[in-house]
């Protein structure tokens, strides 16, 4: 049997970041991690002989910069660079929208002189209001406790706390807001622009890892919660980490050893164990025991909570809940290697718009479409892909003169209807998400020299993500902010003494932040100061 002050259950990047952070104030700590290399969904493998590719999680833009200062991670080996352009849209019509700094304007002007006024104004009240919730995304939210006593107290100072940050608000920004909270993307976005184009960039964002039409309410939100990203101090900015999403999980993994962390591989926990209402440890599907003051887990809340935590140690209501906790999030993930570049009809031949992320999604429409034949039939007959080439800005990615493509593709069902399993189909659609591409660049299925396909089974059954769910739980109204992952325990605490969550099921939600893991070993120092202080 080992002991430690610390076990972290899962090595992904928000796990890895907590462990860093409480090893560096002096705890003992202990990572264990079911797969035989650190970082989750960002990782970095080859798939192919000779090609390499983020695996799952596929560019930056969310990582807190607060958490690469802090863990200095540039240090540890970690570069990111900005895509030339940001984003390309073909239509089928030949029309296209590039964006990017000094070129969204004037490629939008050739659309709609109308939206390219109306632009600025509209990113504005996005940006405005990203800005000062950005303020929330190191903090705990606001907590809903039961009765008067110390945590009533403080999570009474939390909430005028989080009333303050939203003061900086103007009333008509606030009600931007609520908006954002409750309405759908697409009613928005038809109110202001009248260019498909345009709708479609902004609306894809409202769909990422969102199982949901653009016109579903709250879409608005996983709009928002996109916009609040930056890279090298530009805000809005997406990037790539050279070496892929790997190199960010290696640095934080690195930043935690050096600060005395022990992470183990291949040793996947089999059960939390409880004694007398609290939290004290971890079986390994080994045998192996390993007694801890305080357990976080990183993974997806219901998994810890419906296969590793004893059900009899829970209050029933909270299980129920957590057994209805809603995951699925539309994913068909596949990377491709290259023999050469692809060439769109709209923008034929090289340039700096395949640097950066290619959406086929030409309309708020054709995006509601593809929700509706995934909920009907399984897969989308038109499907949504973002295409990002990261081997034409990291040349250690691909032999010379060939490529890597990273395909996220939506929508796909969670679960097929009518008992089918995703085994018996996903060479299917994994050809109709190639064939989708070859439609807008002809030659592109030719130049496809090998895949590697993970269909909702195998996000799950590889990463553990729960239906295929990138963001650990749906990001909805009811699993949001202080409700997630739910009411009562958005403090990081879990309902067992000792219990805390610190991944992406926490707030602020999924993305490759390492918030949630930063926040959570602010919970658990402060708890343990409370307990040990001199």
């Amino acid at each position: 049997m080992n002991e430690t002050d610390v076990v972290i259950i899962g090595a992904g990047h928000n796990g890895l970041t907590c462990a860093a952070y409480l090893a560096a104030a002096g705890l003992r700590v202990k990572v264990v991690e079911r797969r035989k290399v650190v970082g989750g969904a960002a990782v970095t493998e080859e798939f192919v002989p000779g090609f390499r590719n983020s695996v799952a999680a596929y560019t930056v833009s969310l990582l807190n910069p607060k958490i690469i200062s802090d863990l200095k991670l540039s240090e540890y080996g970690l570069k990111i660079v900005e895509r030339r352009a940001q984003n390309f849209l073909p239509a089928a019509d030949g029309r296209y929208l590039i964006t990017g700094e000094g070129r969204t304007k004037e490629s939008l002007a050739k659309l709609s002189p109308h939206d390219a006024g109306e632009l600025d104004g509209f990113n504005r009240k996005l940006e405005e209001i990203a800005d000062v919730l950005r303020a929330f995304v190191l903090r705990a939210p606001p907590n809903i406790v039961e009765g008067f006593g110390a945590a009533a107290i403080r999570e009474g100072f939390n909430a005028l706390g989080s009333a303050n940050v939203l003061r900086r608000l103007s009333l008509e920004q606030q009600r931007t807001l609520l908006d954002l909270f409750t309405r759908s993307a697409g009613e928005m976005l038809d109110e202001v622009f009248e260019s498909d184009l345009i709708k479609a960039l902004f609306g894809f964002d409202a769909i990422v890892g969102n199982y949901a039409s653009p016109y579903a309410a709250g879409s608005a939100y996983v709009m928002l919660h996109h916009a609040f990203g930056e890279v090298n101090g530009k805000k809005g900015v997406w990037g790539h980490a050279i070496g892929g999403m790997g190199a960010i999980s290696q640095a934080i993994a690195r930043a935690a050893q050096q600060a005395g962390a022990e992470i183990n591989l291949d040793a996947g926990v089999r059960e939390v164990i409880v004694e007398r209402g609290r939290a004290v440890g971890v079986v390994l599907d080994t045998g192996e025991t390993t007694r801890a003051r305080y357990v976080a887990s990183s993974v997806n809340p219901k998994l810890l909570y419906t296969r590793l935590v004893p059900s009899g140690a829970l209050p029933a209501d909270f299980l129920t809940r957590m057994q209805r906790w809603r995951n699925g999030s539309g994913t068909f993930r596949m990377n491709v290697a290259l023999s050469t570049l692809p060439s769109f009809t709209a923008l034929p031949g090289d340039g700096d718009h395949l640097t950066s992320g290619i959406i086929i999604a030409p309309s708020l429409n054709y995006m509601d479409r593809a929700w509706r034949d995934a909920r009907d039939s399984g897969w989308s007959r038109a499907p949504v892909v973002e295409m990002l080439i990261p081997s034409t800005l990291d040349d250690s990615l691909a032999p010379a003169g060939q490529h890597v493509a990273s395909l996220f593709c939506q929508h796909v069902a969670p679960e097929l209807p009518n008992g089918r399993s995703w085994d018996d189909h996903r060479e299917e659609v994994a050809d109709l998400m190639i064939a989708t591409v070859d439609q807008y660049a002809p030659g592109f299925a030719a130049s496809v020299i090998g895949r590697q396909i993970l269909s909702p089974l195998d996000l799950e059954r590889q990463f553990g993500l729960l239906g295929g769910d990138i963001f650990h739980g749906a990001l909805t109204l009811n699993q949001l902010f202080s409700a997630r992952p739910m009411l009562g325990h958005a403090d990081y605490r879990g309902p067992l003494k000792g219990l805390y969550h610190c991944g992406s099921g926490a707030h602020p939600g999924g993305g490759v932040t390492g918030a949630p893991g930063h926040n959570a070993a602010r919970v658990i120092l402060a708890d343990h100061r409370r307990l040990f202080r001199a």
